[in-house]
């Protein structure tokens, strides 16, 4: 590492879809589609049931929601499917590329997805963020996702940090579940305003003076 970082915390670590990418719109659009498929309408309910989550958890709400037991499996491929069509080219939140810029060679810097690695790693390559994170764990390269502790634990070993003394930043309530179940300080910015996320800080935007004062980066 390079400049000084005199701070409590010893990395941070942060979600991709609707906390460092505008991805969220686009999750919504394949979500939309996958539902029009089935007669159903996707709204704020089905947005918050989904949101933040992966993998098996994912196919069992689309079971639920869609009315479709036993094809949780195939309802997630198709959803991802649908996802990558839309999720590549999504463009920074707001604040977002400054912050990792300003993290970036002062203190370790993760990622910690619920998505699968191709779609994030199309995701970032499209928003020009590939290779700015010194580590990240996805969705698929866990056995529990989130809102398991387990892709918080994986990414802070592979940084060397101990979760108790790392930051992770959220969007979701599943997010930030997994992040506290990890141990971690966690910040909260969330995609859908009014949602309850277990956070020591909830701020509204990157952008706010805050997230530089609490990363001592003022």
């Amino acid at each position: 590492m390079t400049g000084a970082y005199d701070h409590r915390f010893a990395a941070v670590v942060l979600d991709c879809d609707g906390l460092l990418l505008e991805t969220e719109s686009r999750w919504t659009i394949a979500e939309e589609r996958l539902f029009a498929r089935y007669g159903r309408t996707f709204g704020r309910a089905e947005k918050e049931a989904l949101l933040g989550k992966s993998g098996s958890v994912a196919a069992r709400v689309l079971e639920r929601l869609l009315d479709r037991p036993g094809e949780g499996s195939r309802l997630w491929d198709e959803l991802l499917e649908l996802a990558h069509r839309e999720v590549p080219g999504a463009q920074p939140m707001p604040g977002a590329r400054e912050l990792v810029g300003a993290l970036r060679g002062r203190v370790p810097l993760g990622l910690a997805s619920s998505s699968p690695r191709s779609l994030v790693s199309a995701a970032l390559a499209g928003a020009g963020l590939d290779g700015a994170f010194d580590e990240s764990v996805c969705g698929d390269e866990v056995e529990r996702p989130k809102p398991a502790p387990d892709i918080y634990q994986a990414v802070c070993r592979r940084l060397g940090a101990e979760p108790g003394r790392a930051v992770a930043f959220e969007d979701s309530p599943t997010g930030a579940a997994a992040a506290r179940a990890a141990g971690m300080y966690v910040v909260a910015v969330p995609t859908i305003p009014g949602s309850e996320l277990d956070a020591d800080l909830v701020l509204p935007s990157l952008e706010d003076p805050r997230v530089r004062e609490l990363l001592a980066l003022a």
